[in-house]
């Protein structure tokens, strides 16, 4: 038998398969403006005996195929504890939302938080504040070893604001590194600030597509005086609980 879990975001979607026998594959593509078709193509010939979905377009296909779901709190404290048997907090940051999740010991969710009024600190907000500096996405955690950070913080977490920040910093003269620090700064700052009202426990998993960014790793862990714990597949985690839903 094979389970499957299809994690539909704002910005990916995400298709994992996991077989009697343990084996797990991973496969993802862009939402793009027709979520469904995505789906038909992630599954093709890989359709699992029973599928649970997740993600903001979860209920697509609750209402098409009468597809069980699950939140997406519940989908990626469920898929960090089978990776991670320790954890106890999940900082979660996608494409548009961030999640701070507090676990018991046995995988229940104990409490979370959530910033999803709209993309500040997200993937989506990296994406644009890459574009500014000239980087792309996946160079932009490579690139914030700037010094001086205190002196140029970035006030506004919205991303047209933010943007324009940047571009005054970078006519001013300031090292694209120097504000690639603060941004990345600015994010943690927010992050943790959600993370004081679960109550962190050890262990930290980092979930979401913005935990293959090491500078934010890192940041995370000066925070916090602990390793952060990040999967190869760090996007795919919510997927993979629904699969094991």
């Amino acid at each position: 038998m094979k389970r499957g879990g299809i994690d539909i975001g704002s910005r990916f979607i995400k298709y994992v398969v996991i077989t009697d026998d343990k084996d797990i594959s991973f496969s993802k593509a862009e939402t793009g403006h027709d979520p469904l078709s995505v789906c038909e193509q992630l599954i093709g010939d890989n359709k699992a005996d029973k599928l649970v979905a997740t993600g903001y377009g979860r209920h697509l296909l609750e209402v098409r195929d009468n597809v069980q779901t699950i939140t997406e709190i519940k989908a990626v404290a469920r898929g960090a504890k089978e990776i991670f048997p320790r954890c106890r907090t999940v900082i979660d940051i996608g494409g548009q939302d961030t999640k701070v999740i507090g676990m018991e010991r046995d995988g229940r969710v104990r409490a979370f938080e959530c910033n999803d009024r709209c993309a500040a600190g997200t993937g989506r907000f990296l994406e644009i504040m890459a574009k500014a500096l000239g980087y792309d996405i996946n160079s932009l955690g490579a690139n914030c070893n700037g010094d001086d950070v205190s002196a140029i913080s970035i006030n506004s977490m919205c991303a047209v604001f933010a943007e324009s920040e940047v571009i005054s910093l970078i006519n001013r003269g300031i090292k694209r590194e120097t504000i690639s620090r603060s941004l990345h700064s600015s994010i943690v700052y927010r992050v943790t600030a959600l993370a004081r009202r679960v109550e962190v426990s050890e262990d930290i998993v980092f979930a979401g597509g913005c935990a293959r960014n090491q500078c934010l790793v890192n940041m995370f862990q000066d925070h916090f005086q602990r390793d952060i714990l990040v999967h190869d597949h760090p996007d795919m985690l919510a997927a993979l609980g629904a699969a094991l839903h």
